[in-house]
């Protein structure tokens, strides 16, 4: 046999390149949709603002000033409500491209100042409350899916069903009274202790920056007073989270792989685990994306009642005193935060199948 007839093919291997393009391209295509929905946004948002019945004059300067008609002309020229709405859009625009939020009419600070100050706040409770979430739904739904229709899968679904149907609002007011009031386990509001200082600035998280400088009384203190609002929002995440679970995994659980690893002699929680969890995770995360979402745009009831300064009681009262920048900049920071969370969870997909990462 001739050494050239002995040669085998060359086989080609794996495109890399090709797929680095396809992310590029991906990541690209995603970047410019985002950028598009978010100028969308404000243009929703700008007008929406301003057609809410009002005057932000009369909401910021008090009764006295309101009378003065000088004041209420100074006050209308330096936020720009003297000018026509699509002017002040196109300014606003104009400063939006330069990194300019615009300056808060109730805290007469820049809105990028304000964000930069709650916005740690906020993630901090939400991280609490999703991995929280997580942990307690996903082994809640892995339980009631593989004791189906036994006395476990029966109670477990009447404490996810009582977790979705309770609004937090009463959860937080309830919490608040027994855990704090009542048998006083727990801070009832705030971040750290009255008498304590917050710790060296590194993230805006008291948790994280207490435990990087090794300030634990610090971090004990931040840890206490982020459980009751933490679980609070929870909650309902926790009862969403298991009642997808087990619904997906019980979908799963009716393939033929999953009856061909039992009959090879798997043992049971390499089946559950490896073959039945591990693709359920495509709709759990999704589900965990949108939660996550909302626990960092939605938190403003649970932030007031426990007197957390976070983006929530930012927005209420933005809200309340007609704050145009600060209601523009909180209406970017949760588009923004979808926009990215939903662009983390079609790159988590990749990983957890890889069906969909070759395709």
């Amino acid at each position: 046999m001739s050494s050239a007839s002995a040669t085998a093919p060359a086989v080609p291997g794996p495109r890399t390149g090709g797929r680095h393009r396809d992310l590029r391209r991906f990541l690209l295509g995603r970047l410019g949709t985002g950028l598009v929905l978010l100028i969308g946004i404000t243009l929703v948002a700008f007008v929406l603002t301003h057609l809410v019945p009002g005057d932000p004059a009369a909401a910021n300067l008090g009764q006295r000033a309101i009378g003065d008609p000088a004041a209420v002309a100074a006050f209308r020229h330096q936020y720009g409500l003297d000018r026509p709405v699509p002017v002040q859009y196109v300014v606003y625009l104009k400063d939006l491209l330069q990194g300019n939020l615009g300056i808060s009419e109730q805290s007469h600070r820049p809105v990028r100042t304000d964000l930069a100050e709650y916005v740690p706040a906020t993630i901090e409770l939400a991280l609490f409350a999703i991995v929280l979430s997580l942990v307690i739904g996903i082994s809640l739904g892995i339980v009631a899916a593989v004791f189906h229709d036994r006395w476990p899968d029966h109670v477990i679904r009447v404490i996810s069903l009582g977790g979705v149907s309770m609004p937090v609002f009463w959860i937080a007011l309830v919490a608040f009274y027994l855990f704090f009031f009542k048998l006083g386990w727990l801070p009832g509001g705030g971040r750290l202790d009255p008498t304590q200082n917050a710790p060296t600035h590194l993230t805006g998280m008291f948790t994280v920056d207490a435990a990087v400088h090794g300030q634990w009384t610090l971090f004990w203190s931040a840890l206490r007073h982020l459980i009751l609002p933490g679980l609070v929002l929870a909650i309902y995440t926790v009862g969403m989270l298991t009642r997808f679970t087990r619904a997906s995994m019980l979908e799963i659980m009716e393939n033929d792989y999953v009856r061909a690893a039992r009959l090879k002699g798997l043992p049971e929680h390499v089946v559950v685990l490896r073959h039945v969890l591990r693709p359920a995770l495509v709709a759990i995360i999704t589900v965990a994306g949108v939660a996550f979402g909302s626990l960092l745009a939605g938190t403003v009831l649970v932030e007031n009642i426990f007197s957390w300064p976070g983006v929530g009681q930012y927005a209420y009262h933005s809200a309340v005193n007609l704050d145009l920048p600060a209601i523009m900049g909180v209406s970017l920071f949760v588009a923004l935060v979808y926009i990215v969370i939903n662009l983390a969870v079609d790159l988590l997909y990749g990983v957890i199948d890889p069906r969909i990462r070759l395709s």
